[in-house]
């Protein structure tokens, strides 16, 4: 098989080299294709472009494959923590014990935030979403902790600051929109208890950590922590191939998945079951809907851009959402809606044939909300999750001998030369 490409242009024929990758993908190296024959390729959401190499993460969404650093996510689900996973992808390879307990110090040691920063709490509008919040106090974190002296300084405390900080934050912000007192982190408690604790203890009534709804968060993070070269993950090495401070990418991250398209599809999925449950909680017809090609109503939590198989962080996921469900004993009638709507959707040969399965977003909104988390706060959780995977992806860029500053190219499709006309001539 021929390691070339060959493209032909107006008698010349320009030979490409032919990328391949530790699990057999192909690509079509164009990065000289400009210099040598004047063209640029166009390939609008770049749905066929590779924008860079990478270690971190491999997706195959043909197979529902999703691995980090060569592990199974399933492997990862059943015996990882979240701490452990963020410390694979950011650093290349699982911790051995010592490692562990020294992240786990350092994470412990960086969970406070500065007192003034509260304030900054206090003067966003009442309406604000937590999410542009959240995106605002990432880069203003750069103005409470400069950079340091080392670059090894520089990586290990920043990105401590940054995984238990942004926890902290996200905690804090959700109990300032209440009125009630902050709840500091506590030294005693993992990373996924801390942060419940944080959002959910009171005076009047003291936050009771049931293990289920830990292991539910946890899976929920572990899940979510990488996804390959998704919008959010793209836009911080897109903003980091500027050479900007950590904090300012992963702001931008945040800003990325803030969108329904992205990180909001799991509220989106939410606010279609209340719509449902508004016009009487029959699913039948927006099931109906959803097939007429006329109509531009789409079901949330249903098909994925990347797998045309089953998503397997879903399987996951929906399992842990019907033992927490069938554990807590909880009668809500949006989950009620979303049981009966997965049920009717998964008997349905239209969804089957244009392989519209639940996705990760279906039966996560379900779990946060089971959980106690407030719909507007769910991009927010999937911000925490992700974090891991934007630092390594920052990190991997920032060491990448290939390194250039993201400048796409475009088509231009305006007027051509046209003469400025004086202002009494209009």
């Amino acid at each position: 098989m021929s390691d070339t490409a060959k493209l032909e242009y107006q008698g010349r024929i320009y030979e490409l080299p032919i990328v391949e990758g530790t699990e057999g993908e192909k690509a079509i190296d164009i990065s000289e294709l400009r210099n040598q024959s004047g063209l640029i390729t166009l390939d609008p959401g770049y749905v066929n472009t590779g924008s860079c190499t990478s270690a971190i993460t491999f997706v195959d969404g043909e197979n529902g494959i999703l691995r980090y650093r060569g592990i199974p996510v399933e492997e990862l689900a059943e015996h990882a923590t979240f701490k452990e996973t963020a410390y694979l992808l950011i650093n290349g390879r699982l911790p051995n014990r010592s490692e562990l307990t020294r992240f786990s110090v350092l994470l412990n040691d960086h969970s406070l935030v500065h007192e003034d920063m509260r304030e900054f709490f206090s003067n966003f509008p009442r309406a604000s979403h937590p999410m542009g919040i959240l995106s605002s106090m990432v880069n203003t974190l750069r103005s409470f902790y400069p950079e340091l002296q080392t670059m090894e300084e520089e990586i290990n405390i920043t990105v401590t600051r940054l995984l238990s900080k942004v926890r902290t934050l996200a905690a804090m912000s959700y109990k300032i929109s209440r009125g009630h007192r902050v709840v500091y982190p506590r030294p005693d408690l993992a990373y996924c208890a801390n942060f419940l604790n944080m959002m959910f203890d009171s005076p009047v009534r003291p936050y009771e950590i049931d293990q289920d709804v830990v292991h539910a968060l946890r899976l929920f993070w572990v899940l979510h922590a990488d996804h390959e070269q998704n919008c959010s993950t793209s836009a911080v090495r897109l903003v980091g191939s500027a050479r900007v401070n950590l904090y300012a990418a992963i702001s931008s991250g945040i800003a990325a998945l803030w969108g329904p398209l992205h990180g909001g599809a799991n509220q989106a999925v939410i606010e279609m079951l209340e719509e449902i449950e508004e016009k009487g909680g029959d699913v039948k017809p927006f099931v109906k809907r959803a097939k007429d090609r006329n109509d531009p109503f789409r079901l949330m939590g249903f098909g994925h851009r990347i797998y045309k198989a089953y998503d397997p962080r879903a399987r996951i996921m929906k399992k842990i959402c019907d033992t927490l469900l069938e554990k807590l004993h909880i009668r809500d009638p949006l989950l009620e809606i979303a049981k009966d709507l997965e049920q009717t959707v998964l008997e349905d040969d239209w969804f089957v044939e244009h392989r519209l399965y639940p996705n990760v977003d279906f039966y996560s909104g379900i779990v946060l909300r089971a959980i106690g988390i407030p719909t507007n706060m769910f991009t927010v959780m999937f911000a925490i999750g992700r974090l891991p995977g934007w630092i390594a992806q920052w990190k991997e860029s920032l060491d990448d001998p290939n390194w250039k500053l993201g400048r796409p190219r475009q088509i231009y499709i305006g007027p051509s030369l046209t003469k400025f006309v004086p202002l009494e001539e209009r």
